[in-house]
């Protein structure tokens, strides 16, 4: 664990998190998290990131894999996917914090063309390493910029670039690198997850994404999956499911409305279905919510 970051990030984040416990920055893409206490599952389709967990748990899934990730490890995510995830060790006295910051194509295309290519074939697109103690350093004086506002525009880029730099030359660089590849397999699969994203609630050919990414649409399924971990199918579904669970989680709607509008015909399909990614049928889930809620 990084004491210094750790303290900077749990004070600034004590006097600029909402409710949810998330601190924006003045800094683009960066964000600090502090939360009290153990979370409720999450859903969200998470963007290419790096968060760097500096105190308590959090345990992410995405596909058939589940990581759980502790104080001095670092959370890459390589490609947007739908994820499921949980604060497992947080308190009061000990909160959960953690730093994330967007990964950044054009800044890994312009470092990629000066660094050794490493090969690397496969590969998950949620990822779990030790946090480097150069990646460490960096995020340290990229956050003590926030207490100098005139030194910002001055030297948040080249400390972005240097963060983004640390995570190329790691274990996981090879994957970082694809990100900055503008005809990557992932930089085309990103293209037909973006109309997936968009218009989940209607029915979307394999053949119209494959032809969106410029693949067949064999090619197309295999790299899909890979990039991923789901197949198209699998992903539509997913984000059917996390729109559902917000509607009636923040909107209050129930959940045969829900369900019609995220593009389900069966409302009981829509239930089974929703049981077996959250854990509970949709009624009692938001029950449950409710009563979380009500709690604190």
């Amino acid at each position: 664990m990084h004491t210094p970051l750790l303290a900077r990030v749990l004070r600034y984040a004590a006097l600029q998190a909402d409710r949810d416990g998330i601190a924006p920055t003045p800094i683009a893409g960066l964000v600090a998290i502090r939360v009290n206490e153990r979370s409720a599952l999450t859903s969200q389709i998470a963007r290419p990131l790096a968060c760097l967990v500096l105190q308590g748990s959090k345990e992410v899934s995405t596909g058939g894999q589940t990581l759980t990730f502790h104080a001095g490890d670092s959370l890459l995510i390589m490609a947007d996917v739908p994820t499921l995830s949980q604060i497992t060790q947080a308190s009061s006295a000990a909160p959960y914090c953690s730093l994330v910051l967007d990964l950044n194509p054009a800044v890994i295309a312009d470092l990629a063309t000066d660094m050794a290519t490493i090969e690397e074939t496969t590969g998950a697109p949620v990822r779990s390493a030790p946090t480097d103690a150069h990646l460490a350093d960096t995020a340290l004086r990229l956050v003590g910029l926030i207490e100098r506002p005139a030194a910002l525009p001055v030297l948040q880029a080249a400390l972005v670039r240097e963060f983004h730099y640390w995570l190329l030359a790691g274990r996981h660089g090879a994957a970082v690198r694809r990100l900055g590849l503008p005809d990557s397999h992932v930089r085309r699969v990103a293209r037909a997850v973006a109309l997936l994203r968009t218009d989940y609630a209607r029915r979307l050919p394999v053949e119209q994404l494959a032809a969106l990414a410029g693949m067949s649409p064999s090619s197309f399924h295999q790299h899909f999956r890979a990039v991923t971990s789901l197949t198209p199918l699998q992903f539509q579904k997913q984000l059917r499911l996390i729109e559902a669970r917000r509607l009636m989680l923040a909107d209050g709607v129930n959940a045969s409305t829900a369900a019609h509008a995220v593009g389900y015909e069966s409302v009981q399909q829509f239930t089974r279905e929703y049981g077996r990614m959250f854990g509970l049928p949709p009624v009692r889930d938001v029950m449950r919510r409710a009563v979380a809620q009500r709690a604190a």
